[in-house]
């Protein structure tokens, strides 16, 4: 029901806004735009949803393999610990198990075109598990937050962004990978919250070994990182950030191929299976994607945004605190709503102020450590049929708060 409010609220107030604007403000173009950015984002929506067909094919192809060859479960036992602290209601040895993991794993990667496949495929196996299937399941909700809130280890589009970017602007000696750390940070502050909040809600006990062990060996993964990578030149950094990426993604599809092979499967029979399931699950998120970007579209053509951050800009300055990461705060309110839309005010907040900015190094950490929670809850849950989704918006919220807090305080002991 929290995301029914939330949709007829984005329109409805949209609308009055605009409404208001064009009778006592005489911007009588202000309709005109809200309509046509209406049949756009429908648009889309529509070619968004036609356009991950064929990853979604390609990867639920891969996994199917996986799954057929047995080395899903073998993920699935190596995190079994762990996830039997966090998942509720998920039996020991389930396969979903793994699908989770791969797709937590491809988020880290900051691979956002594997991980929306995976996670629609581990979305589908959590289904089949779940009792109630208009509700969403308390495995459900924590898959979900932790998919927003995931760990960026790698924000590789971000990186990318930033290089082309410091090459327009002509900047000598520009480090476009100076940002992982910080966003490897932030990130984990916010998938930590996802996990104590969820917790609360679903009274899960999350001081127990498996857990701790996960928290101390990721504080030592990122001070490793840290320590390895500083010493290298920034063209050489790139160049590894990436290939492990590339790496990673390229050795799973072939462990996977090779496995079937090894136990003399039909491969190929066994991926095109899995791949006829990508078309079906495209045409079902369709609409669910279709409803939330008109509604996020009518908000932000109606100015909304703009006065939610100016208000929070006054209030700032009234509390006497720095207010130089108020520039940034449309990014941090665009990204649960719009990706694409945060990525482009990531730019302009890049192109304004100078990609080596305090301004546009924020920018890109909040882009890289947040996520688009109201696009993960229309598709997730769309493509399973789940129209009461309980608290998981108030958690993955709450994790992006968190995360956004996290960008900001460590932006600026990084940075400043």
């Amino acid at each position: 029901m929290a995301l029914n409010y939330i949709w007829i609220a984005f329109f409805l107030i949209g609308f009055s806004v605009a409404i208001c604007k064009a009778i006592f403000l005489g911007q009588s173009d202000l309709l005109s735009n809200m309509l046509s950015g209406l049949f756009d984002s429908a648009k889309t929506g529509f070619e968004i949803s036609l356009g991950l067909t064929g990853i979604m094919s390609l990867w639920l192809g891969v996994m199917k393999i996986g799954e057929r060859a047995g080395v899903i479960n073998v993920f699935a036992r190596s995190v079994a610990p762990l996830f039997r602290t966090l998942f509720k209601g998920i039996p020991k040895g389930d396969p979903a198990y793994g699908s989770v993991m791969m797709n937590l794993s491809a988020n880290m990667l900051g691979l956002d075109n594997a991980a929306t496949p995976l996670g629609l495929k581990a979305m589908n196996e959590l289904q089949e598990l779940n009792p109630q299937k208009d509700t969403a399941s308390d495995a459900q909700i924590m898959f979900l937050v932790l998919n927003t809130a995931g760990i960026t280890l790698i924000p590789t589009s971000v990186i990318a962004i930033r290089q082309t970017i410091a090459m327009q602007q002509h900047v000598a000696n520009f480090n476009a990978a100076d940002i992982f750390l910080p966003t490897l940070i932030a990130t984990f502050i916010a998938f930590l919250s996802g996990i104590i909040i969820v917790s609360i809600y679903q009274r899960i006990n999350i001081f127990k070994w498996p857990v701790l062990i996960f928290v101390s060996g990721f504080c030592g993964l990122i001070a490793l990182l840290h320590f390895t990578l500083s010493r290298l030149p920034a063209d050489r950094v790139n160049t590894i950030i990436g290939a492990i990426g590339s790496g990673v993604i390229l050795f799973i599809i072939i462990l996977f191929i090779t496995a079937g092979a090894l136990k003399k499967q039909n491969v190929y029979d066994n991926f095109i299976e899995g791949a006829k399931d990508g078309f079906n699950v495209a045409i079902r998120i369709i609409p669910y994607l279709v409803a939330m970007l008109a509604a996020i579209s009518v908000f932000r053509t109606s100015g909304c945004m703009d006065y939610i951050v100016n208000g929070i800009g006054h209030l700032v300055a009234m509390c006497g605190l720095n207010t130089e990461f108020v520039p940034t705060l449309p990014i941090a309110f665009m990204k649960p709503l719009s990706g694409s839309g945060a990525r482009g005010l990531m730019v302009d907040v890049m192109k304004t102020y100078g990609v080596g900015s305090f301004q546009g190094k924020l920018a890109a950490i909040i882009q890289g450590s947040t996520e688009t929670t109201f696009y993960v809850l229309a598709v997730y849950f769309g493509s399973v049929q789940i129209k009461n989704i309980r608290h998981a918006l108030v958690c993955g919220l709450i994790a992006d708060f968190m995360g956004l807090l996290g960008a900001i305080l460590v932006g600026y002991a990084f940075f400043k």
